[in-house]
């Protein structure tokens, strides 16, 4: 044995026969002076873990995630996406347990671009989009044709039957695929310089028959008679006139191409009208 490990050895000896021979509160301090340190790391490693472990198990995944661009939430109770949510969850079947429901009327997107607040929006958009995490989109008129154009939604038709269709029939908005080809590598810079031509079109987006390659990219939500038209999220666009393309803008919904189970926003689409379509 080393001369440094008999030093070590006689040390312990001795803060063992020491405290054999004090009395509790001795003990308590004699504890504390020589190992508060290490007590006190592993009192927060013990927290971090249990942290961990909770954030892990409260974090439940999204069954649905839904995004009402450029909503003025302000005009609207805070309760109300949070009563959609819990009454979605119950309407779809979905377990509140295991599953979150989430509608989203924070993000603030325009086609032009806009301030650092705008980036984030649309960074984190791109990321939910990526995973397949955003389950629907809801947006004014302008907007979500820029994100039509991007090709960004599936095709209803092509995606949802006849009969899954028919409530929706009269309010289907089309956009002409033509347009995709069109913007085929085109630079941002030169989809910027044509916007002001994509402006002064004149197109119904209701009709395809005035179309190319019409696809059905959205369902178009009234302003009255759904929940959503009635909650007064998108007053502004008829309370402003806005119009797009010569018709007055409305509120469309799209679902992106990542969603797995376009069916569950259908679903949504059915619980905004309830028994209105």
């Amino acid at each position: 044995m080393s001369s440094q490990s008999s030093v070590i050895e006689e040390i312990r000896e001795q803060q063992k026969k020491a405290f054999a021979t004090m009395n509790s509160r001795e003990k308590l301090a004699y504890f504390w002076d020589y190992y508060k340190v290490h007590t006190i790391v592993a009192i927060l490693i013990v927290v971090s873990v249990i942290g961990f472990i909770n954030s892990y198990l409260s974090h439940k995944p999204y069954a649905f995630y839904a995004v009402l661009l450029n909503a003025n939430a302000n005009a609207v109770n805070n309760d109300t996406s949070v009563i959609w949510s819990e009454e979605f969850s119950e309407y779809a079947g979905i377990d509140p347990e295991a599953y979150q429901v989430y509608i989203d009327t924070s993000m603030v997107i325009s086609p032009e671009g806009g301030d650092q607040l705008e980036m984030a929006n649309r960074q984190k958009m791109a990321a939910m989009l990526q995973l397949g995490d955003l389950h629907a989109i809801f947006a004014d008129t302008e907007t979500f044709d820029w994100y039509a154009r991007l090709a960004y939604f599936h095709d209803l038709t092509a995606t949802f039957t006849g009969e899954e269709l028919a409530p929706y029939a009269d309010l289907l908005y089309y956009t002409d695929a033509a347009a995709f080809d069109d913007d085929t590598d085109v630079t941002p810079e030169e989809m910027d310089a044509s916007r002001e031509k994509i402006y002064a079109q004149t197109i119904d987006h209701g009709d395809p028959s005035l179309m190319e390659k019409p696809m059905a990219v959205g369902i178009r939500i009234p302003q009255t008679g759904n929940r959503l038209g009635d909650s007064g999220y998108y007053d502004y666009i008829s309370e402003r006139n806005y119009t797009f393309q010569g018709y007055p803008s409305e509120i469309v919904i799209g679902i992106p191409l990542s969603v797995e189970n376009p069916k569950l926003t259908l679903q949504f689409v059915d619980y905004l009208f309830g028994d209105n379509t």
